[in-house]
């Protein structure tokens, strides 16, 4: 019925700290051009791992919003939700808090999931950066 407000929801938000990250990362990228660069290491950014949560959570939305469409449970008219309409409010409310906060939870999880995968293989990257310099 509406489990899909559940994620979108969260994108929203995630999508508003990703636009502050990114503000404070472009003022903090000011003292590293100034100050100390670290040469060939490569470190992916969190703005841009926020990045890859936030395409995830608004394409899986998306993709749920227009299932429901498809199906009916949700219209172009006030207020929007078959279920609201026809008075099952209870119903939709216990959707979204069993499907609705399962599924943002399940994507979140795979995107920490993609977090850890990708610094340890940074890291990795990093460490064979070092050794490769102190054998030189």
């Amino acid at each position: 019925m509406a489990c899909f407000l559940v994620p979108g929801t969260e994108a929203i938000v995630t999508t508003i700290v990703t636009q502050a990250v990114k503000a404070k990362e472009k003022k903090d990228s000011k003292k590293y051009i100034e100050g100390e660069v670290h040469e060939n290491t490569v470190v992916t950014k969190f703005s841009t791992k926020l990045g890859w949560l936030n395409k995830m959570l608004w394409g899986g939305s998306a993709l749920l919003a227009f299932e429901h469409i498809w199906h009916g449970e949700v219209i172009p008219v006030f207020p929007f939700l078959t279920a609201v309409k026809e008075g099952e409010t209870l119903g939709m409310l216990k959707e979204m808090g069993t499907a609705g906060v399962g599924m943002a939870v399940l994507v979140t999880s795979a995107w920490v999931g993609m977090v850890l995968v990708s610094s340890a293989i940074e890291k990795r990257k990093a460490e064979n950066t070092e050794e490769n310099k102190a054998e030189a």
